[in-house]
């Protein structure tokens, strides 16, 4: 251990769900892709990364409805996952990196690393990991634009489909994008929307799905799981560079 601290390798922290990802996708969905994603750049970048356990589940409270969902309360989550940074903290390391596979738990990662920044000697940052490979994403994407990829969708399809093709249930997959149209509120990963509004899933997604998963391929799967493991690969030998400033008190 005393070795590993010296060296400062990032830790990354991937954190996902248990939720319903419309009837094509198995319930492990975000799971599955954010350890796969964190996995390749761990063995892209040996010694420069610390890959913890995962955390499996996450803040779903609006997919209850929905069999086989586990929620974890929001304070939960919060204070488990800084429960977590900070004893990485507390043993030397110095930057941690938080990799999220599902997007609702963003907001309370964010606060997550926040605090670890405020209450530990370490830095700490969040990522939900389509935003690595945004340029990638956009020129591949083929679903409407800002709505149409949000959940269970081309994207998160595609990716699954390069993993593990055979877990995916093609023939079962629907578009659903059911949510008013609205200048100032949509979900989709790729652009959120300037007023955040999450209501219960099931009120405008009756498949479980927001987006169109039926224009998924292997090909647009493995470009973006590709690009998305080399930016991340980037960033981690980014943060580890990092120079930090100085903290003053300017009472």
């Amino acid at each position: 251990m005393r070795e590993l601290v010296k060296a400062q390798p990032v830790v990354i922290l991937p954190i996902g769900s248990v939720e319903d990802h419309g009837r094509h996708l198995p319930i492990d969905t975000d799971n599955f892709l954010i350890w796969s994603i964190c996995e390749a750049a761990a063995q892209a970048a040996p010694g420069a990364i610390v890959l913890l356990p995962q955390i499996p589940f996450g803040f779903e409270t609006h997919h209850l409805d929905s069999p086989g969902t586990i929620d974890i309360h929001s304070d939960h989550l919060l204070n488990f996952v800084l429960d977590v940074t900070k004893s990485v903290a507390h043993h030397g390391f110095e930057r941690i990196l938080i990799a999220d596979g599902h997007g609702s738990n963003m907001p309370i990662l964010d606060m997550a690393a926040r605090r670890t920044i405020l209450e530990t000697n370490a830095m700490c940052g969040c990522f939900i990991w389509p935003s690595l490979a945004i340029e990638t994403i956009n020129r591949l994407r083929e679903s409407p634009a800002p709505g149409g990829m949000a959940h269970a969708c081309e994207l998160e399809t595609s990716v699954y489909l390069h993993l593990d093709s055979q877990r995916v249930q093609m023939d079962k997959a629907v578009k659903e994008i059911n949510l008013p149209p609205s200048k100032f509120m949509w979900l989709d990963l790729m652009k959120g929307s300037p007023v955040l509004y999450m209501d219960h899933w099931t009120r405008f997604s009756r498949s479980g799905v927001v987006g169109d998963p039926t224009l998924a391929t292997v090909e647009k799967g493995r470009e973006i799981f590709d690009a998305v493991v080399a930016a991340l690969v980037e960033l981690v030998r980014e943060f580890k560079a990092q120079r930090r400033g100085e903290r003053m008190d300017l009472h």
